[in-house]
């Protein structure tokens, strides 16, 4: 085992090597298609995307335009980081000497202030002069707060004049969101002569994740002709459900028929393959972030027998917001297991411009390979990706680790070509 991965259990699968061996005979013709896409459509200034490896599929699962988890990415690695953050920066705004990061509104969590200090670092070692502003309406000076690691995150309130926001006499030329806009978008933001990225657009009060799997499905296709694959082997099938309110049941019905049809489809495909797993559905909100709202399936009379408990669950997201529209995406299993206990795990990648910078696994030791992990309990293996993902060593094809994250970085920049695709 190559020092600083954990070993997984996928390395002794034979199936899964097939799409990851294809990836890497066809990578001169996908890095020349990823090439000309970042010419026609700029990736988004920073992205994460959860992937699940099947064996037999590998597909994301989330793409997040305002991640948290940089604090988790490997040190060694740090100087990629820095070196996309520079040419991100340069992209959005050539003239940027200071950024302002706008911070989500969880204050008291410690594992996010980690993340944002380290963001804020990044930036600082990329030349810029980079301060954390809060839009709580209860930080009215600023706050010192010291974390685990040793380091000290200051959060300081944002403040409006004219078509500017600034942090006291700080007025920078970049205003870099880190806040996913659940809650609506903040006046303060609007209308701003400052450069703001991502865009408020790109927040889950406008943005639908079925919008952006409908992008991520054209890409996926794209590419899959280009290196003659399924495009089925790494994209999940995915429907918009609409309307549905889970507190009265209105909608339920129209949601256990695409249930049923999606469960059809997958069972199809499985055939097709000859794949003795037992399909199973995603169902969750059509926006939206940290694993609320979400519940996993494997047939239509789950969904109409749910529990009063169960039902509130899937009807409260984030910032209290009412769960109205789901989306519902073929499952996914995840075959990858870390350490002794065989903890489930799924890798997840992150990326600055278009330039993968590194990731890490989400595990979870009380979760099932058809489970969702992104749930309390959920911990971070911060050993990431003993060398990046676009350097494959061919010579030692296909066990290497450096070939199996290659392949990663393929699927997670699909998600993020369609995620920029999306904010045109």
């Amino acid at each position: 085992m190559v020092s600083g991965v954990p070993h997984l259990t996928t390395v002794l699968n034979g199936p899964l090597l097939q799409l990851e061996k294809h990836i890497l005979s066809n990578q001169t013709a996908v890095e020349a298609w990823f090439r000309e896409q970042w010419l026609l459509t700029p990736a988004p200034f920073y992205t994460s995307v959860d992937l699940r490896n099947a064996g037999f599929k590998l597909a994301p699962v989330d793409t997040n335009l305002f991640p948290a988890g940089f604090n988790n990415l490997n040190a060694d690695f740090m100087p990629l980081c820095i070196h996309a953050a520079q040419a991100a920066v340069e992209r959005a705004c050539p003239q940027a000497r200071k950024v302002l990061i706008v911070a989500e509104n969880h204050t008291r969590n410690l594992f996010y202030l980690e993340s944002l200090e380290s963001l804020r670092q990044i930036l600082e070692q990329a030349g810029l002069e980079a301060r954390i502003g809060s839009l709580r309406e209860d930080i009215n000076e600023p706050m010192d707060i010291e974390l685990p690691s040793g380091k000290v995150c200051r959060i300081e309130p944002l403040t409006r004049e004219g078509d500017r926001v600034s942090i006291a006499d700080f007025s920078p030329c970049l205003v870099l969101l880190n806040n996913d806009l659940s809650g609506g978008r903040p006046e303060i933001l609007e209308g701003l002569e400052q450069q703001i990225i991502p865009p408020l657009s790109a927040g889950w009060s406008d943005r639908k994740k079925s919008d952006h799997f409908s992008h991520y499905n054209d890409v996926a296709q794209e590419l899959a002709k280009q290196i003659d694959i399924d495009p089925w082997l790494i994209s999940p099938l995915s429907l918009q459900c609409g309307e549905v309110n889970f507190m009265d049941k209105n909608g339920s019905g129209c949601l256990a028929k695409n249930v049923d049809s999606m469960l059809a489809s997958i069972q199809a495909k499985y055939d097709e393959y000859g794949i003795d797993k037992e399909p199973f559905v995603v169902v969750k909100s059509d926006s939206g972030t940290y694993g609320m709202g979400i519940m996993m399936v494997k047939s239509a009379e789950e969904v109409t027998s749910l529990n009063r408990k169960q039902r509130t669950k899937m009807a409260s997201a984030k910032e209290g917001l009412v769960v109205d529209n789901v989306l519902v995406q073929e499952g996914v299993y995840t075959f990858e297991t870390i350490g002794e206990e065989a903890a489930v795990a799924e890798p997840v990648v992150y990326m600055m411009d278009h330039f993968v910078v590194g990731g890490f696994y989400r595990v979870h030791t009380g979760r099932g390979v058809n489970e969702n992990l992104n749930a309390p309990g959920m911990h971070f293996e911060p050993l990431a990706f003993a060398q990046p993902c676009n350097t494959p060593d061919k010579q030692d094809m296909p066990d290497s680790e450096p070939n199996r994250f290659y392949a990663y970085g393929v699927i997670a920049r699909l998600a993020l070509l369609a995620a920029a695709r999306e904010l045109v």
